[in-house]
């Protein structure tokens, strides 16, 4: 059985419009907002805490899924199809919108790795969403953010990762820290720059390796520079002078993939 909602200011419509456009509020609560049915799949496969599933009359989304979900501790609500658009965060609802635990790991979680990548100040949702799901695609062991990043958790990061939030682990941690970790676990830490000492990406080993990238715009930080083993590049024959940051990383975790393989 499911609560029927019809007003916008029904307490928990609140909390969940608030959830998806507040980052603080998903900080204090521990929690975030998703949409669509599959998306809800991915949640409960992965195990995390389902807290509310509110679904539109016109909505296509299994018996069986909603039904999973109740067993596992979520409070179902229904709405009119209008009420639910005006908590979607996107122009055309998918009819489910649901509020979950935050899928963010403990940066000792990620202890025993093999790849990592490292990101600084990455602010483009778009992007941020898409290294994570490349990550994943690539069987990386974590995504460790760093000082200036977007938040993983938020309506357009999660969209973007199609799933992956829920099956990529994501730490977050200072850049000091974040490099002092993977030393610790005897991995050598590569920066994505253009140095005097830069080496082409084909010339190192990957096999056990984190690579750090930074902001789309200013690249990364004297400071994590100076925290970085080496430096290296993609080659590149043609004009342009750098990568998109999410387009430069999907070929670096490529490139991890392959020295695993080897």
């Amino acid at each position: 059985m499911s609560i029927r909602i019809e007003s916008r200011e029904n307490a928990r419509i609140k909390r969940l419009v608030k959830l998806s456009a507040d980052r603080k509020f998903r900080l204090e609560t521990g929690e975030m907002v998703c949409e669509g049915g599959k998306m809800l799949e991915e949640a409960l496969s992965s195990g995390i805490a389902i807290h509310a599933v509110l679904v539109a009359d016109d909505a296509s989304v299994s018996t069986s899924v909603l039904h999973h979900a109740q067993q596992m501790g979520a409070k179902l609500y229904s709405c009119p199809p209008a009420l639910l658009k005006k908590v979607s965060n996107v122009k055309t609802p998918q009819g489910v919108v649901f509020s979950c635990t935050r899928p963010v790991t403990a940066l000792h979680s990620l202890a025993g790795s093999h790849r990592l990548m490292v990101l600084e100040g990455l602010q483009d949702p778009g992007n941020l969403g898409t290294i994570m799901r490349t990550a994943d695609a690539f069987a990386l062991d974590g995504i460790i953010l760093c000082e200036g990043c977007a938040d993983p958790t938020s309506p357009k990061v999660v969209r973007a990762t199609m799933g992956a939030v829920f099956r990529l682990p994501i730490a977050v941690a200072g850049v000091e820290e974040a490099a002092a970790f993977v030393r610790k676990q005897g991995l050598t830490l590569y920066a994505a720059a253009l140095g005097a000492d830069s080496v082409p990406i084909t010339q190192v080993s990957l096999h056990r390796a984190a690579v750090l990238i930074g902001n789309e715009g200013r690249g990364v930080s004297k400071k994590a520079l100076a925290l970085s083993d080496r430096q290296m590049i993609i080659p590149m024959e043609g004009r342009a002078e750098s990568l998109n940051a999410s387009v430069a990383a999907s070929i670096i975790m490529y490139e991890m993939s392959r020295g695993e393989a080897r």
